[in-house]
């Protein structure tokens, strides 16, 4: 960068640009050995956790606060989930972005403060696994009372597999262990325990899947808490028994397999029945169905005796005779019903007709009346129906007189007398 001097009474100064002043700032801020590793303490706020996997945030305490960048490269080696309001302890570097002409700092490692980061990312993943309801009851399945091929996915030379095959061929040598081999720490671990879960689903060659090591640090069996295996494990459709570290130990894994041993060895026993015990349970089941058997068969031959001996049995006729009996009075009964019936329903019928005949037109005719008609059979109730030269229809009670009109004459209408005045 060019050199400047800066003179209050020169008045032949060259003047610098704004970016030509950041970078100036930026060259001697990069060249102060105390601002190229800083380590704070602080709270965050404003975080982002951008697209491009970048952390932009802001770090304040009580009184100040700092603009802060935590590129993508440094970013993926963060355990946990940054969030704000949480506290953390940073290392880094103090720089100024030319552009902007503000500091801030670039941000190369994150840890909480006043709690592991491990620890802190344990518990995110559980809780976050938990409000999905992949750790409820309900989804995991029971193991098979007598696997024939149990898959082990493990390291293929720790001691957890040892005791898996020591105490299978104890308890049920029948039974066929077949082991995908895996890492159990470091980089690379979970996708290959993944892959163990996954070929034994898709190969559907075996009843129960175990997976496990033994016991460590929280480091050790971390790659146990990876989310991903735990969506795996969720997902199989073959049970999962998950045996990771001691007993006091407790992964992510355990939580969302079909069940949880706290050793491999109690896993094997878990999954591989005892045959002495097979026996003696299918020699109970055996005296336990043999007596049902001869119980019922007691209870079958006592009826038929039962039936033997009845009535029915040792005289046959006169149990035919009572049924007949029984049968000639149910007929005479209903004969006798159907003939009330019968009756009642004529004396209805007769009552009915006769209304009916009460009521009919031609009945009236037959007492002398008749009636006019006109053409269409339009009946003729008042003299305005007709004219002068009319057909008309005269019905009476033996036929039909043809007739025309000659004349029309009204009524007249009848007087009516008011306080003894005609009106």
């Amino acid at each position: 960068m060019k050199s400047y001097k800066f003179d209050a009474y020169s008045s032949t100064r060259e003047a610098m640009s704004i970016t030509q002043l950041n970078e100036y700032i930026k060259l001697l801020m990069d060249s102060s050995v105390p601002l190229t590793d800083v380590y704070l303490r602080g709270e965050i706020s404003n975080f982002t956790h951008h697209r491009t996997g970048h952390f932009y945030f802001t770090l304040k305490d009580a009184s100040s606060s700092i603009s802060a960048v935590m590129f993508r490269s440094d970013a993926a080696y963060v355990r946990f989930a940054p969030q704000n309001g949480m506290k953390v302890l940073v290392s880094g570097r103090v720089s100024v972005f030319v552009r902007d002409g503000k500091y801030q700092i670039y941000v190369t490692s994150m840890e909480p403060d006043g709690i592991g980061s491990l620890y802190l990312a344990y518990e995110q993943l559980k809780a976050k696994l938990a409000a999905e309801h992949l750790f409820d009851e309900d989804h995991k399945r029971p193991l098979p009372l007598l696997p024939r091929r149990v898959g082990v996915v493990t390291s293929p030379t720790g001691a957890a597999i040892r005791d898996i095959l020591n105490i299978s061929r104890r308890r049920c040598p029948m039974a066929e262990v077949v082991i995908f081999p895996a890492l159990v720490q470091g980089d690379g671990a979970p996708e290959q325990l993944i892959a163990g879960i996954d070929y034994f689903n898709a190969t559907e060659s075996v009843d129960v899947i175990i997976i496990g090591r033994g016991g460590g640090s929280l480091e050790d069996l971390w790659a146990f808490n990876n989310e991903m295996l735990a969506r795996t494990v969720y997902a199989s459709t073959i049970p999962v028994v998950s045996a990771v570290g001691h007993e006091i130990d407790f992964t992510i894994c355990d939580f969302v397999a079909d069940q949880r041993a706290p050793t491999p060895s109690a896993a094997a026993e878990l999954v591989f029945p005892e045959i002495s015990d097979l026996a003696y349970r299918v020699q109970s089941l055996e005296k336990h169905v043999q007596t049902a058997m001869l119980h019922t068969l007691s209870e079958s031959r006592a009826r038929i005796k039962a039936a033997a001996d009845s009535a029915a049995m040792r005289t046959p006729k006169r149990l035919i005779d009572d049924k007949r009996m029984t049968m000639i009075a149910a007929s005479d009964k209903l004969d006798r019903a159907m003939r009330e019936q019968l009756t009642q329903m004529r004396a209805r019928f007769a009552l009915e007709t006769g209304k009916l005949q009460a009521l009919s037109p031609l009945a009236v005719l037959s007492r002398g009346y008749s009636a006019v008609f006109k053409e269409k059979d339009e009946l003729v109730k008042s003299v305005g129906d007709i004219k002068k030269e009319d057909s008309i229809q005269i019905r009476v009670s033996d036929g039909v007189i043809h007739a025309a009109v000659t004349g029309v004459s009204k009524n007249r209408k009848k007087r009516t007398v008011s306080h003894g005045k005609e009106a």
